[in-house]
């Protein structure tokens, strides 16, 4: 047999093995393909729903249950109850811990507080003026002349009509309407000795002595009394509305109580120095646990 013979027959040989696996490879079913966004087949699990931002915090070292509920702007107990924690007072580091309600899980509002009740001074002899027992005047107090003390010894159809005395206007305490229907006031009355500065300090210092009061400086409800937080001493926490909190620090008392709803200008505590290297109250106002400047909230003095 010649060479030529030889590589004529290698090469339909060849051919021929080729066309029989194209042949083969058309044959076969292609894979399917999986777009984003189909809806799972029948019968899949369904995916997991991702956490929203700011829905869950990852533990740091020396976080605590309660400063890591002050930071988002909740309370501790609904951040354990959230997370299946019984022991507040054990966590590690690294643990994610959601911060936010789940959805379906409403989150109490705190219940305004008691109106404000206006106290007068007693009349003489131990009466206050009332409807029932008059001793002054429907026009306020007159100069005594004979023709008022006839006036006022004649029955009250035969009076003559009495001037129009204006109202006395009473000094209203200090308010300052801001963030919708809240009224803020100064929690204590010394003056700022630290300011708030973004980044670095959450709040102000106020000057005092150990032993003052302390006032809520708004309506609300107390989500924290204690000392937990390192930093801030004998610590009150006062929920308000529209996701607004207020922080009261350092003091040598705790009189409110956690649960407690305070109306504002109620003293809640004293003035101190715990925690903190002279006597002196420290405020902060949070918007969901993020600080904000009291000086733009509070009346100015």
């Amino acid at each position: 047999m010649s060479i030529v013979t030889s590589v004529s027959r290698y090469a339909i040989l060849l051919a021929a093995f080729a066309v029989t696996l194209l042949g083969g490879c058309a044959s076969r079913t292609p894979a399917p393909v999986i777009e984003r966004g189909a809806p799972p087949a029948k019968g899949a699990a369904p995916a997991a729903t991702p956490a929203r931002q700011g829905e869950y915090h990852t533990v740091r070292k020396g976080d605590t249950l309660y400063s890591i509920a002050l930071e988002y702007g909740q309370s501790y107990r609904d951040v354990a109850a959230w997370n299946n924690i019984d022991n507040r007072n054990v966590i590690r580091v690294g643990q994610q811990l959601r911060v936010a309600a789940p959805e379906g899980v409403a989150v109490a509002k705190p219940i305004a507080g008691p109106a404000a009740v206006e106290t007068r001074p007693l009349a003489a002899g131990g009466v206050s003026n009332t409807d029932t027992l008059k001793r002054e005047p429907k026009g306020g107090k007159q100069p005594y002349t004979e023709q008022a003390m006839a006036a006022a010894q004649k029955p009250e159809e035969m009076r003559p009509p009495q001037p129009a005395v204006p109202a006395k206007t009473e000094p209203r305490p200090a308010e300052y309407v801001a963030d919708g229907e809240l009224n803020w006031t100064w929690p204590s009355g010394g003056r700022v000795i630290a300011p708030y500065v973004e980044g670095s300090s959450k709040g102000v210092d106020i000057e005092g002595r150990i032993g003052e009061p302390v006032l809520a400086a708004e309506a609300g409800k107390v989500t924290y009394a204690g000392s937990g937080i390192r930093g801030y001493g004998n610590l009150l926490i006062i929920q308000h509305a529209n996701s607004l909190s207020s922080v009261y620090a350092h003091n040598s008392r705790l009189l409110a109580k956690e649960g407690q709803q305070v109306a504002r200008g109620q003293k809640i505590a004293e003035l101190g120095n715990s925690d903190a290297d002279q006597a002196k109250l420290h405020f902060e106002i949070r918007r969901q646990g993020k600080p904000l400047d009291p000086i733009k909230l509070l009346p100015p003095r």
